[in-house]
């Protein structure tokens, strides 16, 4: 008796829901640093621990049993936490039940507005140069991405093309600040600009505002809920990763009012359902006292000028940070290949890592500069500058 044929090999043949998205260029510089031994500027996460209070305050959490799931919102303190510390530096007093949700990062934070609320065929308004969760957000949902530059130079927003750009099937405009790559901090003059344009409409806006304690130079940062005209309209997202400096943690959260929270929270609950316990309770001990956040801009400026000394001694040209972790430098009088290209030479040639700022734009756009983090130890600065200004 003959043995039965085998079955044809399964070969899968998935149509790709993200077909232009490859490896992010974090991943790729970050890897080529590491194999190159090169100091790593690229991507944006601190060299440095985080305040042993904090942890004392999550491993207690471990060790007093609080290790199961919390409410899919989020622990009730924490939430009341972000509660009074936004009344506080924003003036709006947003409710700790239905509308601040803790989410398991800024990232899941974007994700989840935007699934929430965006239904196929919808516009979103996105600035260019943007990070790049936003767009794969956007097409995961099935919206139709509107991009708009920033000013190039000064990346202000441009008003008139935002303007022009809004349709009846505007759904959601997604704005950052302090805004990454560029560092730059939206003024409240601007602020309210863009809620002139959005009122006679019906658009949503996603305000992005992680870094929203990296301000320098006495500028404040306006959140988008310190605008009473925005805040009806928005998702407000930020991260205690980014504040604390703990940003393997992936926690953050979502201020909206309770309308939009309770159509956030639909997708949420399905979503990821909830975050890591202790690390809640953990920061929600912390937040008892505001000192830690409010020395934060004095923290990283300090950095900021460090670094940007050093840089003056070097080929590259500093634009100005207004907020942030990071700086952008023209690196025109040293070379004139591609920003990608120019990257991945400074990785390997000169032991410095950095990000193509082309790569925030969709399809790339040279302007011959590159992003460098400076949330790193003094030493780990130091040793940058030093092979940087070899150049």
């Amino acid at each position: 008796m003959n043995a039965a044929a085998a079955p044809p090999a399964f070969t899968p043949a998935l149509e790709s829901r993200l077909p232009r998205v490859g490896t992010t260029i974090f991943t790729v510089m970050s890897a080529l640093a590491q194999e190159r031994g090169a100091v790593n500027l690229g991507q944006g996460f601190p060299d440095f621990d985080c305040d042993p209070t904090l942890l004392g305050h999550v491993g207690d959490a471990m060790r007093e049993g609080l290790n199961q799931y919390p409410p899919m919102a989020g622990v009730p303190l924490l939430r009341q936490r972000v509660a009074d510390k936004m009344a506080a530096l924003y003036g709006r007093r947003y409710d700790a039940d239905t509308e601040v949700t803790i989410t398991a990062g800024a990232t899941q934070a974007i994700f989840t507005a935007v699934l929430c609320c965006v239904h196929p065929g919808d516009e979103v308004i996105v600035l260019e140069p943007c990070y790049d969760s936003y767009a794969p957000s956007i097409e995961l949902a099935g919206g139709r991405i509107v991009r708009v530059p920033l000013v190039p130079g000064s990346f202000r927003p441009d008003f008139e093309r935002i303007g022009a750009a809004l349709s009846p099937r505007t759904r959601l405009v997604m704005i950052n600040s302090p805004h990454n790559p560029t560092a730059t901090v939206w003024t409240r003059a601007e602020m309210e600009r863009l809620a002139q344009l959005l009122a006679p409409t019906q658009a949503l806006l996603l305000s992005d505002e992680v870094y929203e304690h990296m301000v320098f130079d006495g500028v404040p940062h306006v959140s988008a809920s310190s605008i009473p005209a925005l805040a009806a309209r928005a998702f407000v997202v930020s991260s205690f990763g980014k504040t604390y400096h703990v940003t393997g943690w992936k926690v953050g959260y979502v201020a909206a009012p309770a309308a939009l929270t309770a159509e956030f929270r639909k997708v949420h609950q399905f979503n990821v359902f909830t975050v890591n316990t202790p690390v809640q309770h953990g920061l929600a001990r912390y937040m008892a006292d505001p000192t830690p956040h409010l020395q934060l801009p004095t923290f990283y400026q300090r950095k900021r000028d460090l670094f940007r000394d050093g840089l003056a001694r070097t080929r590259l040209r500093p634009l100005h940070t207004q907020g942030s972790y990071f700086q952008l430098v023209d690196y025109r009088a040293v070379s004139a290949l591609p920003e990608a290209e120019f990257c991945q030479w400074l990785t390997r040639e000169v032991g410095v890592a950095a990000i193509p700022v082309a790569a925030f734009y969709e399809g790339g756009f040279e302007q011959g500069l590159a992003r460098l983090c400076f949330a790193k130890r003094e030493e780990t600065l130091v040793q940058a500058l030093q092979r940087l200004q070899r150049l």
